[in-house]
């Protein structure tokens, strides 16, 4: 039971900065709309600068870090930053983040949500000494179970890997949080389960973990700002009025048998790890992994070492290459993609004919 006495805290929020984490599609997204709708709290929705840390080496960032991060995935735009009023002398990632999310946020707590952190949670932690930590956790069948859901509408969903990505990425965020805990960073866990069925549950211990009064607006989506969120069917939910658990009965099985059992093999292989206490979902078909699981999991393992090598060599790209030429690249492959889709258009069409 949650006492008032327990939901009354300081007047004003903690300056220090909060990230938001959590895999692909397990319900980052809904939390962000949640938490934004705390008058205090103004965190942005994947910002992902830190993703370009590049830009900030040597001496002091590139003089067009702002134009660079706007390219990238348009978050000064989408959260009505003035490109103008960010300076172009700072000396760190870390100055340019603070800046940023200071001309965002004001006095609230500034910050930012982003699956995009799953693999560099120490690495923030070191470069925002002050920084405090939200994972939200969901089972990663469900979580598997939705990006392939999303790849039928979204390039990035689609990309070759994402699979892979996600059931080794999930190990990494929880490697990740446990390494935070050694190193006394402040992190506070939530299930996206409990956090669609019972939102003010969540949401009271979030706030007791930032030093917040409870808001009974955090219960609710209703005149949430969801306006720096993309858009895409894979949205649709989290721009709704309602808080709405996935129905799998309604939806059906879009997974393969296959990829059912992989799944589980790592969730067997995660709760004989950590005594059944991660990831907190039921594992079928037995309770240990078998015993060629250690040779798929090395092979799984090289492979996404490559997958994540190369979303990391796209990044350097954008920070370095001439922007004129980026530009032109994309420009170009918008084109290529339009005129793909023009064709599968004229193939859907000629077959129903």
């Amino acid at each position: 039971m949650i006492t008032a006495q327990e939901n009354v805290s300081a007047e004003q929020p903690d300056p220090s900065s909060l990230f938001v984490v959590g895999m692909w599609r397990s319900g980052t997204s809904l939390f962000y709309a949640l938490l934004n709708q705390h008058p205090q709290i103004e965190l942005m929705y994947e910002g992902d600068l830190p993703l370009l840390w590049p830009l900030f080496l040597g001496q002091g960032a590139k003089t067009d870090w702002p134009e660079r991060w706007e390219f990238w995935n348009s978050a000064p735009t989408r959260h009505d930053l003035d490109l103008r009023r960010l300076p172009r002398n700072v000396s760190s990632l870390r100055e340019a983040c603070e800046v940023a999310w200071k001309q965002h946020a004001g006095l609230a707590i500034g910050g930012c949500k982003s699956p995009n952190y799953f693999d560099i949670l120490p690495s923030l932690a070191t470069r925002f000494p002050n920084a405090r930590f939200i994972v939200i956790w969901r089972n990663p069948i469900d979580v598997v179970r939705s990006i392939v859901r999303a790849s039928k509408g979204d390039s990035f969903f689609a990309r070759r890997g994402m699979i892979l990505r996600t059931l080794c990425g999930s190990y990494e965020l929880k490697t990740g949080v446990d390494t935070l805990r050694a190193m006394r960073v402040p992190v506070h866990e939530v299930q996206y389960e409990i956090l669609a069925n019972d939102p003010a549950e969540v949401m009271a211990g979030v706030c007791r973990f930032l030093n917040l009064r409870c808001n009974a607006r955090m219960n609710s989506l209703q005149h949430a700002d969801r306006s720096a969120i993309y858009d895409g069917a894979h949205h649709e939910m989290v721009k709704s009025e309602r808080i709405n658990a996935v129905d799998r009965e309604t939806m059906g099985e879009v997974l393969s048998d296959h990829i059912l059992r992989k799944i589980n093999r790592y969730i067997a292989f995660w709760h004989d790890r950590y005594e059944s206490k991660w990831p907190a979902v039921h594992a079928s078909g037995g309770s240990s992994p078998c015993k060629w699981f250690v040779m798929e999991k090395f092979l799984d393992r090289i492979l996404y070492r490559v997958f994540r090598a190369f979303d990391q060599t796209v990044a350097i790209i954008y920070c370095f290459a001439p922007l004129w030429l980026l530009r032109r690249y994309r420009v170009a492959k918008g084109r290529q993609d339009a005129a793909a889709l023009h064709k599968r258009t004229l193939a859907g069409a000629s077959v129903k004919d």
